[in-house]
């Protein structure tokens, strides 16, 4: 079964590769009709017609419409797009459950289980707030890292090992994985939402929704997954206090969680107390984003006593 797992793997990554290169042709379509054809036939027969220094304004001839023409395809490739998405959700899961039923635990193993796990959280997020609030455009951000995780998780090997001691723990810890994967799930549409704030023009752009919404958008993410990521933080401690007989150890992933954590907070703070928005919200937003990637990295440059960091304590 764990080559079954990997096929799915597989298939999820082309199928995400799919619904990114729809996201980028809707994005392109909807930018083909930014200009009103029917404004610039309007301008065309006011000149045509001026006579004797008299603008005589003549009906302009009926447009061929092709903003009309492009709305089928735009929604046909928005559709293709949400579809491949959900695909690759279901086959992340398939290949994360046919891995359980082999190794019976969770994903949180090694880095290879992780990485597979966080683009399962990133993925399982992004359909999610499409599904809420019908953006589209947050999948030219979020499907990146999410195929870029998958096939990091295809270069570090799938090998299933046994459990080490300090992972016997299975019940705590899968709810302890489940819920940071989730939390980082959402602060991944939480940085693409501030990241197309960053990009975006007061006014909005065609194919990319309007600042206030994506500013919108953050909050609801962060304020889902900072009560998660407070939890994962909780259940941490107790999981350390039992494998290693204390609750804080100033390991590499604990002081880069706490470290998320702040930041966060900082950014819930600085929005409902002192009344931030926009552009100065969004560069809190991207901090914490690296300050995620970071805590799922750090260990592998800094060592630590989780288990895929290298560290079989």
């Amino acid at each position: 079964m764990l080559n079954w797992s990997q096929y799915s793997l597989e298939a999820a990554t082309v199928a995400l590769a799919l619904a990114l290169l729809s996201s980028i042709l809707v994005l392109a379509v909807g930018r083909g009709g930014a200009r009103s054809p029917a404004l610039m036939t309007a301008g065309a027969g006011a000149r045509a017609g001026a006579r004797g220094g008299v603008a005589v304004l003549t009906p302009p001839a009926a447009p061929a419409a092709p903003e009309a023409a492009q709305a089928p395809v735009h929604r046909g490739l928005a559709e293709y797009g949400t579809g491949m998405t959900r695909l690759a959700l279901v086959l992340i899961t398939v290949a994360l459950g046919l891995r359980a039923a082999v190794t019976g635990h969770g994903p949180f193993a090694n880095q290879y289980e992780f990485a597979v796990a966080f683009g399962w959280g990133i993925v399982a997020a992004y359909a999610y707030f499409e599904y809420r609030y019908r953006v589209r455009a947050l999948g030219l951000l979020v499907l990146p890292i999410a195929t870029a995780l998958l096939l990091y998780a295809m270069t570090v090997g799938a090998t299933a090992d046994p459990l080490v001691p300090a992972l016997q723990n299975n019940l705590l810890l899968t709810v302890h994985v489940a819920l940071a994967i989730v939390a980082y799930g959402a602060f991944s549409v939480a940085c693409a939402a501030g990241a197309l704030y960053l990009i975006s023009p007061p006014q909005g752009r065609r194919g990319l929704p309007k600042p206030e919404k994506l500013d919108e958008i953050a909050y609801r993410a962060v304020v889902i997954a900072f009560p998660l990521l407070t939890l994962v933080i909780i259940l941490g401690a107790v999981w350390a206090q039992i494998a290693w007989g204390t609750y804080w150890s100033w390991d590499p992933k604990e002081t880069a969680s706490l470290f998320t954590w702040l930041i966060y907070g900082a950014y819930l703070h600085a929005r409902v107390v002192r009344g931030w928005r926009g552009r100065r919200a969004a560069w809190l937003l991207m901090l914490g984003f690296a300050a995620v990637l970071f805590t799922f990295f750090g260990n592998l440059f800094f060592g630590g006593l989780h288990s895929y960091s290298g560290v079989t304590r």
